[in-house]
C-alpha cells in the first residue's frame, strides 16, 4: 500500500524539481490522502495521535487544528518550512504526536487552513485510524 501511495505521490509531483510549498501544490495531495492525515497508535499504555503526514506537507498550510472527542479545537504548532526542499522534513528530535490516556481517543476532527485562505475538514473514528 505504501509503495502504491508513494508512486501516486511521485506521479502527482511531476518533475524532480517540484516543490510542495504552497496551497496549490499541497492541496491536491492532501485531498487525495485525506484518510491518512492522522494515525493513532496504542503504545506503552497510552494513545499516541500522530500528525506525521500533515507535518511533511505543512508548507502550503497556515494552520492545522484538531479536536478530540468533540472537545475544543487545539492548534498543532509546526516548525517553519524549509522553502528549498521538496518535502518538509520533520526536524530531528521533534515528536509528531500528542499523548492521551489509553483508549480515550474515540473521534478526531482535523481542520486545515491553506495559505490561500481556503480550508478543509477531516473527521475520523478511532477504528479508522488505529494502528496505521
Amino acid at each position: 500500500m505504501r509503495r502504491i501511495l508513494f508512486a501516486v505521490l511521485m506521479a502527482l509531483a511531476g518533475p524532480a524539481s517540484a516543490q510542495f510549498n504552497t496551497a496549490a501544490e499541497v492541496k491536491p495531495i492532501l485531498q487525495m490522502i485525506k484518510p491518512q492525515w492522522i494515525s493513532l497508535r496504542e503504545y506503552e499504555g497510552r494513545d499516541l495521535l500522530y500528525f506525521t503526514l500533515l507535518e511533511v506537507y505543512r508548507c502550503g498550510l497556515d494552520r492545522i487544528s484538531y479536536a478530540v472527542n468533540g472537545g475544543p479545537l487545539m492548534v498543532w504548532l509546526t516548525p517553519p518550512c524549509p522553502g528549498d526542499q521538496t518535502f518538509a522534513e520533520i526536524p530531528e528530535g521533534r515528536l509528531p504526536y500528542v499523548v492521551f490516556p489509553l483508549g480515550s481517543v474515540e473521534t478526531v476532527r482535523i481542520e486545515l487552513v491553506y495559505d490561500d485562505g481556503t480550508g478543509e475538514v477531516g473527521e475520523y473514528a478511532r477504528g479508522a485510524v488505529l494502528g496505521r
